[in-house]
């Protein structure tokens, strides 16, 4: 007669600790954007389904959307990214260089980051968002949504570094505005004038230049 698990002393299978769960999680979603990217960079963004992404790491649609809401959310996870680089960046630079100066050296290093591939950053992928962008108006409309949380997000920082209230200084709010619209000055003239406006990193610096010309407020 086979003996159970309590006269042998054996136990059941050994349950995953949280930091297991937590990796293997991590794991999951790390595989659902490589295989997303990879497929937007084959099809396009508008005919990669979502079935398909979930195909390719062998996980069901259910298991998708436990990690996204939408296949839009995979392809905007890069500016996720880009984002964190950015409010880190813009954490580290010297407390009295003045804000635009410093927003332009942050904004600029990691666009440049992206293009050259550092700081983690995969250029490929980098360049397959911008096309993205360019070519899906419903991803452009998502990524428009998420636009005033980044810009919230900044105010605050920009605040801080300022040592003022947002709630009743307002130049926080107008620097963040203006940042925002450089950011997406540069990146409407390269979709309309590709010809001219080549790299990423520098068009965002001219952008920022002008900007940096008159919005060096005073402390």
């Amino acid at each position: 007669m086979t003996a159970t698990a309590h006269e042998t002393g054996a136990s059941g299978p050994e349950p995953q600790s949280p930091g297991r769960r937590e990796r293997k999680k991590q794991r999951t979603r790390d595989a659902l954007v490589s295989a997303a990217f990879t497929l937007f960079a084959e099809k396009g963004f508008d005919a990669t389904t979502v079935e398909e992404i979930a195909d390719a790491v062998d996980v069901s649609s259910r298991t998708f959307f436990r990690y996204f809401a939408s296949k839009e959310d995979v392809a905007l996870t890069f500016q996720e990214e880009q984002t964190q680089a950015v409010v880190a960046a813009l954490l580290s630079r010297p407390a009295d260089e003045p804000i635009m100066t410093a927003l332009r050296a942050t904004v600029v290093g990691i666009a440049r980051a992206c293009e050259n591939g550092e700081l983690g950053f995969d250029p490929d992928r980098f360049e397959c968002v911008l096309s993205m962008l360019s070519d899906s108006p419903a991803l452009m409309a998502k990524s428009l949504e998420r636009t005033q949380k980044k810009q919230n997000l900044m105010t605050r920082i920009i605040a801080q570094r300022l040592g003022v209230d947002p709630a009743t200084d307002l130049r926080p709010h107008v620097i963040a505005s203006a940042a925002m619209a450089g950011f997406n000055a540069a990146a409407d003239a390269m979709r309309h004038h590709p010809e001219t406006f080549v790299s990423v990193s520098e068009t965002v610096d001219q952008a920022f230049a002008i900007l940096e010309e008159g919005l060096n407020p005073d402390h």
